[in-house]
């Protein structure tokens, strides 16, 4: 038994003995010297600071549309004759061209039956000019030797003296012509030509239809000159001027136009604070209906530079660098836009960062890229 306690003594002794070495080698560490972390200098990019003119550019954009649209409208009835083309979307005419012909047989005849009536009327006051008034005669006959039931009525001799006046107006003959020139009028509405050289947008009856008056047939477009109509802040509205050259891109930014302001609206919208502004651009590529971006250029601001958005802090800050360290200094904004900012009251010549740099505070150390 007296054995077993000494093991034991002697083994808390050691314990007690390796528990003080212990203490001691901590205690020494400590006091060992912490290993310095080395020190990361950052790359920079820059750029030195050259004042000049800035075009303030603003962006805006919209859908293409027609400068010259017509819709077809019916101001008769009858039924819709085939023509040389078929009446479809897509189908193309000439200035001058039928559209659309709608049957008038049944109209025309009224109509040379009107003016069969005034041809007799005058034939029938002939023998009285030969004994009455001689002085006029060869006049009327050469208008009545002119006359051809085949093509539209002719104007009317001019009559010079009140006899002659009272003479024909008594006889009904500018009652009659005036009857047969209304008559030929309405008649041509009959036929329906293109004014314009263009192509058929929308087509809403077939051949062989009856047609009503005022119905609408259709659409027919300009495809030479198309407007885009774009809406600019207020705050440029009188900065855009006429004929201003715009620059146009589509929509994946692949092809580019060149267009000219129009037209500007005086009428500035209550709700968005804008002004319609419209932009005339010609290309044979172009389709109506076509979403297009526009960069007006509205301004120029003198003394200025341009920078990407990123850089400005605080609306008012940017970073400089001097002696590769970063220092803060105070501008002037004077224009946003989606990704840029024109900036004055920037010292000529300074080295400004022209890039983003993560952390970055003012008297950070940097090392300028190529360098």
């Amino acid at each position: 038994m007296d054995k077993r306690k000494i093991i034991l003594s002697f083994l808390g002794v050691l314990l007690i003995i390796a528990s003080i070495y212990g203490a001691i080698a901590i205690v020494n560490s400590k006091n060992m010297p912490k290993p310095r972390p080395e020190k990361v200098v950052k790359t920079v990019f820059v750029d030195t600071v050259k004042n000049g003119i800035v075009d303030i550019v603003v962006p805006a954009n919209g859908n293409l549309k027609a400068k010259q649209r017509v819709e077809l409208y019916s101001e008769v009835q009858g039924v819709f004759n085939q023509g040389n083309k078929l009446f479809r979307p897509g189908q193309q005419y000439g200035i001058g061209e039928t559209i659309i012909r709608i049957d008038a047989d049944e109209y025309a005849a009224s109509v040379q039956s009107a003016k069969s009536n005034l041809y007799n009327q005058i034939t029938s006051i002939m023998p009285d000019l030969r004994l009455d008034y001689p002085e006029i005669f060869d006049k009327w006959q050469k208008y009545l030797n002119g006359f051809d039931m085949a093509k539209g009525t002719p104007k009317l001799p001019e009559m010079i003296s009140d006899k002659e006046k009272y003479f024909i107006s008594g006889r009904g003959i500018l009652t009659s012509y005036y009857n047969v020139k209304n008559l030929e009028q309405r008649l041509a509405k009959y036929r329906i030509s293109a004014p314009f050289n263009g192509v058929l947008t929308e087509a809403l009856v077939t051949e062989g239809s009856l047609i009503r008056s005022g119905q609408k047939l259709g659409e027919f477009i300009n495809t030479d000159v198309y407007e885009l109509e774009v809406a600019v802040s207020k705050t440029y509205s009188d900065l855009l001027k006429l004929g201003e050259k715009v620059e146009l891109l589509d929509l994946e930014g692949d092809k580019t136009y060149i267009g000219a302001v129009s037209r500007i609206n005086g009428n500035v919208d209550q709700a968005s604070q804008t002004i319609k502004a419209f932009i005339e651009v010609k290309d044979e590529s172009l389709k109506e209906g076509m979403y297009l971006e526009a960069n007006l250029s509205a301004k120029k601001e003198t003394d200025a530079i341009e920078v990407d958005r990123g850089l400005l802090l605080e609306n008012d800050r940017i970073f400089v660098v001097k002696d590769s360290v970063l220092d803060l200094i105070d501008v002037r904004p004077v224009y946003f836009s989606n990704k840029k900012v024109v900036l004055k009251d920037v010292p000529e010549g300074i080295t400004i960062v022209s890039k983003p740099v993560v952390g970055a505070y003012a008297g950070m150390l940097v090392k300028v890229f190529g360098e």
